[in-house]
């Protein structure tokens, strides 16, 4: 699509950093040219708005519906501020993230989030896909305020500030019909492809739980497991517990750690994260701050396996294999930790049959917490998960 647009015919420096050069034909204009803010209030009655960094202006209900927030809007929502089609709307405390962007809807936002409104005869979309740019995003946080990037907010008077380029009316729509096209096509490709993963993820699974459950030979002599959910299984398998074939189960410890992770002659604390993929992966920590002295035995080593103890339902009870692991890494809280017995098991087969359906089916039966946001389970829930063992 990119490879098909012509260069324009002449450009120009626009004397603003974040834009660079621009077409020649276009104007550059401060924002306090091209919008006024709109504080329209005693709209109680029209539905709640969101502006979120992934989708823009949103109705809030859908928000709730795909997360664990809860509505905390207050009961009189007389000081909520009016959106009406075309209005662009921003979240001061993350428009430096991309909470920003055109509502197609009308309805009411929070006090603390800003409107505003165009002066000139402009096409809203594009300012829509102008402002939800990264290079506007660094600019709305060069003009952002406050003494932590917590606490930063885009302030209307400085929102004004900003420059922004302005092509005529006529290439603003063609420019948004362009991306609008671009974005189509592009979701599309993203559905069909995230559907092929899903398929090719079952079918993974279907795999492995086959050749956890049934083994490899296709022609093997069963017998009845003595389990509903396994039916029968090879005749010189057996069904054991968890607890049967590995050492006993430990967790860790959870200090209040620096968010970012430790480097490699530093010591950090594992987040639940680390298992959720198939492979253990030890970048998922965050470093151990120096007042704080390490525990030593909770250092991860070869062989190890985790397993999630508190997680989203769908995380909950996913394990992985601790393969040579990087020194100075510690076991955290939310994460089990046990070890094969060499003589009954191998490690890797332990960790896939955790993982397969069967085991799934028993973890999801046996969770508690308050929401599907955060689910636990207990060591006993691990130690007497029943498998088939060859």
């Amino acid at each position: 699509m990119i490879a098909d647009l012509k260069p324009y015919p002449a450009m120009k420096d626009s004397g603003v950093p974040w834009l660079g050069k621009v077409p020649a034909n276009w104007e550059v204009l401060p924002n306090r040219a091209l919008f006024a803010e709109i504080k329209e209030r005693e709209h109680p009655d029209e539905q709640m708005l969101s502006v979120t960094i992934t989708k823009g202006v949103i109705r809030q209900k859908a928000l709730l519906q795909n997360s664990s927030k809860k509505d905390s809007s207050n009961q009189d929502k007389s000081a909520y501020k009016l959106v009406c089609p075309g209005d662009i709307a921003y979240n001061k405390m993350r428009a430096w993230q991309g909470a920003i962007g055109v509502s197609n809807l009308r309805g009411i936002i929070s006090p603390a989030y800003v409107v505003v409104r165009q002066r000139k005869d402009c096409v809203s979309r594009y300012f829509h896909h102008l402002f939800r740019t990264p290079q506007f995003a660094k600019e709305a946080e060069r003009w952002s305020y406050g003494i932590t990037s917590d606490m930063w907010s885009l302030r209307p008077e400085h929102f004004k500030m900003i420059y922004c380029s302005l092509p005529a009316k006529g290439e603003q729509i063609a420019i948004v019909r362009f991306l609008d096209h671009a974005d189509r096509r592009i979701r599309h490709y993203i559905s069909t492809k995230q559907k092929l993963i899903k398929l090719l993820e079952e079918q993974k699974q279907a795999i492995i739980h086959r050749a956890v459950t049934r083994g490899l030979d296709s022609n093997v002599r069963l017998k009845p497991s003595g389990v509903e959910w396994f039916g029968d299984v090879p005749e010189h398998w057996e069904v054991v517990r968890l607890k049967e074939v590995t050492t006993s189960i430990e967790q860790g410890w959870s200090p209040q750690c620096d968010a970012q992770p430790a480097s490699d002659d530093e010591w950090g604390v594992l987040k639940v994260g680390c298992v959720n993929r198939d492979a253990f992966d030890g970048l998922k920590n965050k470093k151990l701050p120096p007042a704080l002295k390490p525990i030593p035995a909770l250092e991860i080593r070869d062989g190890d396996i985790l397993v999630s103890r508190a997680n989203t339902r769908d995380l909950l009870g996913l394990a992985a294999l601790a393969v040579k692991p990087r020194q100075r890494l510690l076991l955290c809280d939310k994460l089990f930790r046990f070890r094969a017995r060499p003589e009954r098991a191998e490690s890797r087969f332990l960790v896939y049959a955790i993982r397969q359906r069967t085991s799934r089916a028993q973890i999801e039966t046996s969770t508690n917490g308050a929401s599907d946001s955060m689910q636990n389970i207990g060591q006993g829930v691990v130690r007497n998960l029943l498998l088939t063992l060859p």
